[in-house]
């Protein structure tokens, strides 16, 4: 009997532990959160916005109010202009649903404290750790690359998978400051080719271009676009032909 009692017991131990274990990879693994990062254009608040069901929800353009699609109420954040290293810290006042193109809604009076350019209204947000001191620093970093939208409307098209450590800045042009929307990147030029066809007839526009990456990647892309106000009708466009996850790439 106390040979079983002490086998037992052993047994008891060993659960103990077993949980407190478990317990501490828990912590850590909410210690080692990985926080939202991210570049890209914002919508500027606008209540015709509101009206006309761009957005579903309301802010107030006198406050320091800003909205995202999934960053929960309350989620501290810092957005700056790259252009001009103006910062300013908040929180997410809501989520809401908003064009894709857009990684945050903003009121007018967070867009002036950043001094934003409304032709081309490009920031940097990083969320913040709560209770914890951000320190801005300043970035002379302005060209962050998107991933790439993978979905084509056109049934007889097939986007080939490549490899996401592929090099995706292959797109050259002889100015700063210009806009691309990438469609998507292709194993066989000819089917680059093909849906460049496809969308020329339906899109309006003559900026469609196709880049070599490598021996076998070739990149569909729209642009360039001098601003932002120009790029966004053909992103409308391409939008509304069932691309709803196109990104930006700034160079």
């Amino acid at each position: 009997m106390n040979l079983n009692k002490l086998i037992i017991l052993n047994f008891l131990i060993l659960g103990l532990y077993s949980c407190a274990d478990y317990q501490t990879s828990k912590k850590m693994k909410n210690e080692g959160k990985i926080y939202f990062s991210s570049n890209g254009f914002v919508l500027i608040y606008e209540n015709e916005l509101y009206e006309n069901k761009t957005i579903d929800k309301k802010i107030n353009n006198n406050d320091l109010q800003v909205m995202h699609s999934y960053l929960k109420t309350n989620t501290p954040i810092v957005i700056t202009n790259p252009e001009n290293s103006k910062s300013i810290a908040t929180k997410i006042y809501k989520t809401a649903n908003y064009p894709k193109i857009f990684n945050i809604v903003i009121s007018k009076k967070v867009a002036e404290i950043l001094d934003l350019d409304e032709n081309d209204p490009f920031v940097e947000i990083i969320e913040v750790k709560k209770n914890k001191t951000f320190v801005a620093k300043k970035s002379n970093t302005y060209d962050e690359e998107k991933n790439v939208a993978d979905k084509a409307p056109v049934d007889e098209i097939k986007m080939d998978e490549l490899s996401t450590t592929e090099s995706k800045t292959n797109i050259k042009v002889s100015k700063k400051n210009n806009f691309f929307l990438i469609i998507g990147d292709f194993y066989y030029q000819e089917s680059a080719i093909n849906l460049k066809d496809e969308l020329s007839k339906k899109v309006k526009t003559d900026k469609f271009l196709i880049n070599k990456i490598n021996k076998n990647s070739y990149r569909l892309a729209l642009g360039p676009f001098k601003n932002f106000k120009a790029l966004k009708s053909s992103y409308i466009s391409l939008n509304n032909l069932g691309f709803d996850n196109l990104e930006v790439y700034k160079e």
